[in-house]
């Protein structure tokens, strides 16, 4: 069975943030993902982790001035040392909470096509970096292709690009976040893709199509798709990034009506 993470950015707003690490636990969650820790204490995320016998799988590194629209600075030229010191910093977060795997977004496409070049250069370059500063921690990087929907401009859009760009920066411990949701937005035909570029996806996330709600709302097939992430033998996290309709714990019949249909043909997790 595939292992779900509640993505406490955006399930139980109804709580507090430190709050909502219980009642995912409560709710029978394993493992845990948000956006950002850095505005918490470090220890008082830990000591949640270990209350509730939690996996930290996933959150970002610094992504720049987010409030002022900025989403990641891993390919803006002239950002190097900036980017360098939000790596030290999510690494340092990372070892306190065990955390495998970390996230570096992007940012903002520019607008010129030489400003591209140079930003994709600048991309692979602290790409390069950052795996190689978290593989002495045994951390993967994965990068994340985004819908322009969501988020109009972002660099890296397409599954095609975000694996070319691992396999050009040759770090065996740089793979993509294969995101569900961004991907039939931009692209659809999931699981040809996830068959195609299996090898080096590290992390999964999930939501509803178009609404961004739970699963089993829109016009995805999650179902049939949880049973090939097993017979691939996907054994990574697969993040629950959506947006509850109502309130959060009312909303996860889909995952008990997925967990009976596969009792009932005889699942074995």
């Amino acid at each position: 069975m595939p292992k779900f993470a509640a993505n406490l950015s955006m399930m139980y707003n109804e709580f507090d943030f430190l709050d909502r690490f219980s009642t995912a636990a409560k709710d029978g969650f394993k493992g845990v993902e948000f956006l950002f820790p850095y505005s918490y204490l470090v220890g008082d995320i830990r000591s949640r982790l270990d209350q509730f016998g939690l996996t930290q799988a996933l959150f970002n590194c610094p992504p720049g001035d987010w409030a002022a629209g900025e989403r990641g600075i891993a390919s803006l030229p002239g950002r190097e040392e900036e980017f360098r010191r939000g790596i030290e910093r999510a690494l340092g977060y990372a070892y306190v909470l065990d955390n495998k795997c970390l996230h570096v977004m992007a940012g903002l496409g520019l607008p010129q096509p030489y400003e591209r070049e140079r930003q994709r250069d600048t991309y692979l370059s602290n790409l390069a970096y950052a795996a190689r500063q978290a593989a002495r921690q045994g951390i993967t990087i994965v990068i994340e292709p985004i819908n322009p929907r969501d988020m109009p401009g972002y660099f890296l859009n397409r599954q095609d690009d975000a694996h070319a760009i691992c396999r050009e920066v040759g770090e065996p411990n740089l793979k993509v976040l294969f995101d569900l949701y961004h991907c039939q937005i931009v692209e659809g035909d999931l699981a040809s893709k996830m068959k195609r570029d299996l090898s080096g996806i590290a992390h999964m996330q999930i939501a509803g199509v178009p609404e961004r709600h739970e699963p089993d709302r829109g016009e995805v097939n999650y179902p049939y798709l949880f049973r090939l992430m097993d017979e691939l033998g996907y054994d990574g996290w697969v993040g629950c990034e959506y947006r509850p309709k109502a309130g959060t714990s009312e909303g996860l019949t889909w995952i008990n009506s997925w967990l009976l249909n596969s009792a009932r043909v005889g699942f074995r997790g």
